[in-house]
């Protein structure tokens, strides 16, 4: 192992967990330390860039839909402590190849991977964490786990092809935009938990309700996402305010603004969408204020998460259900 590796264990570890990760502690601590496990390669650069990602501050949300679902269901096993591991090298492969795709040179306030390392190497790493996402599928041993992880992964890269033929499109109808992040963004949380049902063998109207738990939950984490990209601060984000509209993203608050807008806001907002809009985010900000469209998105979002709260009737109470609750309704009170 390198010595990047010997002091990766606290750098895999998100600070200042919330109170919903208390009930599957243990779990989120043995999933940690299988991420570093898993991260090892006999290539040096491999190892380098993965946990330079791995240690980028996120919250290991979607690893935690899956350990608070298993044990919410009774599951008392520890292969979903794999399945944790496998979600995360998952949306850790999106995370580096979406900021090559997107340009990016920030996230969650430090340079990216292929802003330190370039290109092709974030690309490459990115394959190597799908494949060995792929291998630990395999150790699982179930098929219909498989099944449902393979097909996400294709389901995430179409989202992820929609997005980019829709750059600088005014025209992308909400609809639309609704299956974009239905792809790229919800299905993997989505996927989170119906394979955490499917592993603690829960029947199939719990284990469709848990699936949709995840789906709602994911919709509204891309809403408010998409919110806060005009309405966060860039040291809270860990990203540049207004990066959306600089890449050219049809999001809903514009979706919104353009239909409710005057034909000259909804000109401007079109104007900002075709070409690099950074310059003309005051103007953007005021038609987004003007016409409701922040408090719009927010509200989808705040539907969204009632859906989810409603998939969670199966659940017999429980300190993982409640976490299930705290998680959802957390994830509309962020602030990054």
């Amino acid at each position: 192992m390198t010595a990047t590796a010997t002091t990766a264990p606290e750098a895999t570890r998100p600070a200042r967990l919330p109170a919903f990760f208390a009930p599957v502690a243990a779990d989120f601590e043995a999933a940690n330390a299988l991420i570093l496990e898993q991260l090892q390669s006999k290539v040096p650069l491999v190892e380098k860039i993965g946990h330079y990602i791995i240690a980028g501050g996120g919250k290991r949300l979607r690893p935690l839909v899956v350990l608070l679902t298993a044990r919410a269901l009774g599951y008392d096993g520890e292969r979903h402590r794999d399945l944790a591991t496998i979600i995360e090298f998952l949306h850790t492969a999106t995370l580096l190849h979406d900021d090559v795709v997107d340009a990016s040179d920030l996230r969650r306030g430090r340079s990216t991977a292929n802003a330190v390392f370039g290109n092709a190497p974030s690309v490459l790493v990115g394959d190597f964490l799908y494949s060995r996402a792929f291998e630990r599928m395999v150790e699982i041993g179930s098929m219909r786990v498989m099944e449902l992880l393979a097909r996400a992964t294709n389901v995430i890269a179409e989202g992820e092809v929609m997005q980019l033929a829709n750059v600088r499109n005014p025209n992308l109808q909400e609809t639309d935009y609704m299956e974009v992040i239905r792809c790229k963004t919800a299905m993997l949380f989505e996927v989170s938990s119906h394979t955490a049902a499917v592993l603690a063998g829960a029947d199939p109207a719990t284990e469709e309700s848990l699936r949709d738990y995840g789906l709602h939950l994911g919709l509204a984490f891309q809403l408010i996402d998409d919110l806060l990209d005009y309405d966060g601060d860039t040291g809270a984000l860990g990203k540049n305010v207004g990066d959306d509209l600089e890449e050219g993203k049809t999001t809903l608050p514009l979706i919104h603004a353009m239909r409710q807008g005057t034909p000259a806001q909804a000109d401007l907002v079109r104007g900002a969408i075709r070409r690099n809009g950074r310059e003309q985010l005051p103007a953007v900000l005021a038609v987004l204020r003007d016409t409701g469209a922040l408090q719009y998105t927010r509200q989808a979002a705040e539907q969204q998460i009632e859906q989810a709260l409603a998939c969670l009737a199966p659940l017999p109470p429980s300190a993982y259900r409640t976490a299930l609750e705290q998680l959802a309704r957390f994830s509309i009170r962020r602030s990054h």
